[in-house]
């Protein structure tokens, strides 16, 4: 069975088309997508298609209830949190094979219980005071590549 060296979480997203472009990255470099419930978005033939997302079939992803049944299916002790609030930037950190890049909601984030379960995990892409926020897709990119960077490719 094949084992990803990746694992991207959505928790809880809101905008199809951005998890439609994280798909697409997942599939362009063999991560897979979990999505934690609610979505914000409904999950059928008729709403991927018009996310434009036909290399779905082509996606290792699986959708959870909610947190606690992520948590059952992937160690947190790989658990890296993306947030703003966090101090540390992504690129301080060695990634290992297994990694689980969590990424919050595009209008919220991740919530404070999971984002400060532990300080240590939080990651931050660093930007200019002018800018809010990256699209999450964009966030999730940039992770994926580095990982991906770090391990040879």
């Amino acid at each position: 069975m094949y084992q990803p060296r990746l694992h991207i979480v959505l928790y809880q997203p809101e905008i199809p088309y951005n998890t439609g472009s994280v798909g697409r990255t997942c599939v362009a470099v063999g991560a897979k997508l979990w999505l934690v419930r609610p979505l914000g978005f409904r999950v059928d033939a008729h709403h991927l298609k018009r996310a434009g997302l036909d290399y779905w079939q082509h996606l290792n992803w699986q959708v959870v209830d909610h947190w606690e049944e992520l948590l059952e299916n992937l160690p947190v002790e790989r658990h890296w949190y993306l947030t703003k609030f966090a101090t540390r930037e992504y690129t301080s950190v060695e990634f290992e094979p297994g990694t689980v890049l969590v990424f919050g909601r595009e209008s919220q984030g991740l919530p404070p219980e999971i984002r400060d379960r532990d300080p240590n995990r939080g990651l931050r892409i660093p930007t200019r005071p002018e800018v809010r926020s990256l699209n999450l897709s964009n966030s999730v990119a940039v992770l994926t590549y580095e990982c991906l960077r770090q391990w040879g490719g």
